[in-house]
């Protein structure tokens, strides 16, 4: 099975990907600790918490969630690749539709970082 990959952002603004290279796209991946199937699950186990959060599609190391906005019902899909021999997992969080999320994608990566700190 060839390696998976996330795809690159869209030049809107209403994306955020660990595997992005311009500044207006990129963020910092999560490090993990632990085996990549506990860490898999300790992402899997706060991502329940969070609302209107649906994972959609699963493998040994790729997660893709949809998270649902509240007010407009907006999709954005999230997906999440974990590299064993890096311990990292890189994510890419991205609008369905429109242009601008008012920086809706990163503030929830930020949020999940801050979630997951310490649990992979």
């Amino acid at each position: 099975m060839s390696q998976r990959t996330l795809p690159p952002c869209p030049s809107s603004p209403n994306c955020v990907s660990t595997q992005a290279t311009d500044e207006s796209h990129t963020i910092t991946p999560f490090q993990y600790k632990k085996s990549r199937a506990e860490a898999k699950e300790a992402l899997k186990a706060v991502l329940t918490t969070l609302p209107r959060t649906k994972l959609v599609e699963e493998d040994e190391s790729y997660l893709h969630y949809e998270f649902i906005s509240l007010l407009l019902r907006f999709v954005d899909d999230v997906e999440f690749l974990f590299d064993e021999p890096t311990k990292t997992v890189h994510f890419r969080s991205a609008s369905r539709t429109g242009y601008s999320d008012l920086g809706v994608n990163r503030k929830r990566m930020e949020q999940v970082r801050a979630l997951v700190e310490g649990k992979l």
